[in-house]
């Protein structure tokens, strides 16, 4: 009953079952969302249920009972105990709302809810009107969004040339793309707290340390997951060109950073799905993505990479990256219009001579002043400095 993987660890003998196995482990869940890895990276089927059937079925320890036909205990005497004979009654269920769920309850919260615990009211203040980062915090780090920004427009470049960090296939979520649930023992995002002297029972979840950019960059495409043709094995990683060597996305994205070579993310139908997730597009911009071509997008989605100053393309109706015989180790040269309209076409170069059209999904003017500002972030921050 628990979100985005704050259900805590499996115990390290079921996580070493699990690793490295075509096993497929399940859950019952009540929440919101049941993608794959969400309640825990080892999960990948997961089914939603009310509270009580999370209970009935943690009480039968298996997924695959037919609660109608078996029992899910015994009783002393050894005869079976159904389902059917402990569900309660909706009149059981209303009475216990009635003695339980009362106003004073809310009251009694709500009275309190602006002095805080403890933890709150032992913070010291300070007289500063900015807020005063701490170097040393794992938690909330100073972003880098506007770091190098200037009072005027940036330069439009309307040539990339890029590399492909990611070659995806179809319905990769937001869970995919951006960090959620716990952090992973084995990840570039534990390394890097392993190095702060931070133990791995105090790693957290990426939702608790969102305000770390490092921890977050580091996350991204990190789920175990991910299906990445370019690497050839499933999990957060990716082949480095030229060198070929297979790493962590994130270890990748940084050699391409060193060289300052921007990157693109080849994708399928319906790219960023799921639950809408700002980090979903900050992680990418951060590990250096200009552009995506996908064959279609989530909605919200799309609209989050151009506020980060992510060019969204997508591909001609029924074309893709294996259509056009891309596998992902090409480097790509994209050709822009300029200047940039709504609905414009771009040209795609590929390295070995393949060249196609694409439609560049800037879909209003609103969008397109974004991307000129370098994203809405840098948008905002000059209408306020006007």
């Amino acid at each position: 009953m628990t979100c985005i993987g704050n259900s805590g660890p499996l115990p390290e003998p079921v996580e070493a079952a699990l690793d490295g196995t075509d096993l497929i482990a399940a859950s019952i869940l009540s929440g919101n969302r049941n993608f794959e890895g969400r309640v825990h990276p080892y999960t990948k089927a997961n089914y939603l249920a009310s509270p009580m059937l999370c209970i009935a079925y943690a009480i039968a320890g298996r997924i695959d009972i037919d609660f109608e036909t078996e029992p899910i205990g015994k009783k002393e005497d050894g005869s079976d105990i159904f389902l059917r004979d402990i569900w309660p009654s909706r009149e059981v269920i209303q009475e216990m709302e009635r003695k339980t769920v009362v106003p004073a309850l809310f009251k009694d919260c709500y009275e309190k809810i602006l002095s805080g615990d403890e933890n709150w009211r032992s913070l010291k203040e300070t007289d500063s009107v900015t807020y005063d980062w701490d170097p040393k915090s794992t938690y909330v780090r100073r972003p880098p969004f506007f770091e190098g920004m200037t009072k005027e427009l940036p330069e439009f470049n309307n040539n990339l040339i890029a590399r492909v960090l990611l070659n995806l296939g179809d319905s990769v979520t937001t869970d995919h793309i951006s960090p959620a649930g716990s952090i992973a023992r084995r990840s570039p995002a534990a390394e890097y707290l392993s190095q702060r002297n931070i133990q791995p029972r105090l790693f957290n979840s990426y939702g608790s340390r969102r305000g770390n950019d490092e921890i977050m960059a580091r996350g991204t495409f990190a789920n175990i997951r991910l299906l990445n043709s370019l690497a050839g094995r499933k999990g957060p990683y990716t082949k480095h060109i030229p060198s070929g060597q297979i790493m962590p996305v994130f270890d990748a994205a940084h050699k391409y950073k060193v060289v300052q070579k921007p990157l693109m993310i080849l994708a399928g139908k319906a790219y960023g799905s799921g639950s809408s997730r700002d980090w979903a597009a900050k992680g990418p911009f951060l590990l250096g993505i200009k552009a995506v071509i996908a064959e279609s997008y989530e909605r919200i989605h799309r609209s989050n990479l151009v506020g980060m100053g992510i060019i969204p393309m997508q591909y001609d109706e029924g074309q893709n990256a294996a259509s056009y015989g891309l596998t992902g180790e090409e480097e790509l040269t994209v050709s822009m219009p300029s200047p940039l309209t709504t609905g414009c076409k771009a040209t795609i170069t590929a390295d070995n001579g393949v060249s196609f059209q694409v439609t560049v999904r800037f879909d209003t003017d609103v969008e397109l002043s974004y991307f000129n500002h370098g994203g809405i972030l840098n948008y905002m921050i000059r209408a306020i400095c006007q």
